[in-house]
């Protein structure tokens, strides 16, 4: 029982986390907030590619080469000392994203597995569509 507790406030954390990001502060003024932005992106589309090598063998081709395109944008952006910082955001948003997609996935109730699902295809479009445009 207590891992099925660690995975639900897990998820939970990943919801709020995903939440909050800014799906504007690629276009934002604010060196920092576009830093942050990508670093996030980049982390939630190594998790969407890494869960499709589980489900979606050949989408995870293409996810890959999204992910690659933003860590160059992103890699460009860093200042030398932020290196470090840029990872952490990295991690953080790739793990929340990645408990996102388990909990759309595995989740045995529909709502919430839907509402993970949802939130996941919109967290990951808000990125690729810095890349379309």
């Amino acid at each position: 029982m207590g891992s099925l507790k660690t995975i639900r406030h897990l998820s939970v954390l990943a919801a709020l986390s995903l939440l909050s990001a800014q799906p504007l502060a690629a276009q934002s003024d604010t060196p920092d907030l576009q830093l942050k932005f990508f670093a996030g992106c980049a982390g939630r589309l190594s998790a969407k590619m890494e869960h499709q090598w589980m489900f979606d063998g050949p989408g995870s081709e293409s996810t890959e080469k999204r992910r690659n395109t933003v860590v160059e944008i992103l890699e460009a952006m860093i200042p030398p000392d932020q290196g470090r910082t840029v990872l952490a955001w990295r991690i953080e948003a790739k793990m929340a994203h990645s408990a996102l997609l388990a909990r759309a996935a595995f989740s045995l109730d529909k709502k919430e597995a839907d509402w993970a699902f949802r939130t996941a295809q919109r967290m990951t479009s808000e990125c690729e569509s810095f890349l379309l445009s």
